[in-house]
């Protein structure tokens, strides 16, 4: 495991090893959208990752896809926010926020009776939403005029200067699993045609112009990109995955941004093929991956130069210290899924850590 624990520059941050805690939204805000003091002490009992990426993050009102997510574009979530970071930090710990807006994935049931936006007018299907009515379909978003794209970018923007002011040490623009950014870059999502559509060249545009926007608040070396070019949940999917996330990843190697993360597979397993290698090749920064990782196999990602550092995501919600039961071979609470968005300590931070 020798590898896993070796400090890694990442950007403007030197990590003291290279478990990341992945972005897992948990639902434990409060109506309003603001961090509470609950998620402080999740973050701080996590504070041992080489970095936590916190869950996706609402970066405007009226766009709300899971309830009780928090957001960060009121001066009530700052402050909460602010709580957050500084118990990260008391712990000696790095924490990124993944700034994110839902697209589709949206309910008017979260949102005041607003129609949720996409880049198409094409709902997600073989699923529903958790809406303060129960479970609902899922509705026809409107799609966006080309005009309004400005006001998303800055949107973006405003909340990464948000995040500064919240005490984040970066930020991660939320490219995957279906919301917007993701929407706009996949082809069974996106389609239109103008400068927002068609080639790969217009699908990524969006996620370009937010990631340049937010690297100008923050600095290219604080900032990283999560895609998942092959994860079919909600409803997504792309004809060419491995070549869309070949030139999404020489485009963004361009901007010298922090770090790429990658999901490597596909949750329903229904869309499959390989996405590091053509992200490792397009891609001269740090890369790094999740979804199902061992420790042992993440190690030897690491020891072969295939990635250079691994995120986990259910194993690290189920355990808070995850780097020293990986470093010491001690074995992993399970996590229970039925706890996974319940208001609540149970199933948050309740899970023991190595006696």
């Amino acid at each position: 495991m020798a590898d896993l624990f070796t400090p890694l520059q990442v950007g403007a941050l030197t990590l003291p090893n290279r478990i990341l805690m992945a972005p897992l939204t948990r639902c434990r805000a409060d109506a309003a959208h603001n961090p509470t003091p609950l998620m402080a002490e999740y973050y701080a009992q996590r504070a041992g990752a080489g970095l936590i990426i916190a869950e996706a993050t609402m970066v405007m009102e009226g766009n709300s896809a899971f309830w009780m997510e928090p957001g960060i574009y009121s001066d009530a979530q700052v402050h909460g926010w602010k709580a957050v970071t500084s118990a990260v930090h008391a712990k000696g710990g790095r924490i990124f926020l993944q700034l994110w807006h839902g697209g589709r994935a949206c309910h008017p049931l979260l949102n005041n009776g607003a129609q949720p936006v996409a880049p198409s007018a094409i709902a997600i299907t073989g699923d529903e939403v958790h809406t303060p009515e129960g479970k609902k379909p899922y509705v026809t978003p409107r799609e966006l005029r080309d005009d309004e794209l400005p006001g998303i970018i800055a949107g973006f923007k405003k909340a990464a200067q948000n995040a500064r002011d919240g005490g984040f040490d970066g930020v991660e623009v939320h490219g995957a699993n279906g919301y917007l950014l993701d929407e706009f870059l996949r082809d069974g999502a996106n389609k239109r045609t103008g400068p927002y559509g068609g080639p790969p060249e217009g699908r990524a545009r969006l996620l370009l112009e937010v990631t340049a926007a937010v690297c100008e608040v923050w600095g290219n070396d604080r900032v990283g990109v999560r895609i998942s070019p092959l994860n079919s949940y909600n409803s997504m999917s792309d004809s060419d995955p491995a070549g869309l996330t070949a030139y999404v990843a020489g485009k963004l190697s361009r901007l010298e941004i922090a770090y790429l993360h990658v999901m490597r597979a596909d949750l329903f397993n229904v869309q499959k093929g390989d996405v590091l290698t053509p992200a490792r090749q397009n891609f001269d920064g740090v890369l790094v991956s999740n979804m199902g990782y061992t420790g042992d196999e993440a190690a030897e990602a690491v020891a072969n130069g295939s990635l250079d550092a691994v995120a986990f995501g259910t194993s690290f919600l189920a355990n808070p210290d995850l780097p020293a039961r990986i470093k010491a071979g001690a074995p992993l609470n399970a996590p229970n899924p039925v706890a996974f968005y319940t208001p609540g300590p149970a199933g948050y931070t309740d899970y023991p850590a190595m006696s």
